[in-house]
């Protein structure tokens, strides 16, 4: 029986005529007030808030310990959320409400 060999995978090709286009997580956005007492005033990516916002949940120990699944949200989260508590999976659409 003949060994079989993969194909081999095809070459990317950028068109150097097209500058390098961020995509919607590194597009600067400025964030509501109530996010930017969070991440800072200053317009940032999409990314960076989210990570911004893990750095804030894990340094006030806001993750639920029996779920960490779970964000308790403390007065200024409450401002974003607009509830006391989600999952990090709401998160991200809660977020979104704060940025233009």
């Amino acid at each position: 029986m003949p060994a079989t060999t993969k194909p081999k995978a095809k070459a990317v090709v950028k068109d150097p005529a097209s500058p390098t286009k961020p995509n919607a997580l590194q597009k600067p956005l400025q964030p509501s007030p109530q996010l930017a007492e969070i991440v800072g005033s200053a317009p940032i990516a999409r990314g960076q808030v989210v990570s911004k916002v893990w750095d804030y949940i894990r340094a006030h120990k806001l993750q639920n310990p029996a779920d960490k699944r779970e964000i308790l949200a403390d007065a200024k989260l409450k401002a974003v959320f607009g509830r006391d508590k989600c999952t990090m999976f709401e998160m991200n659409k809660y977020l979104a409400q704060h940025l233009k």
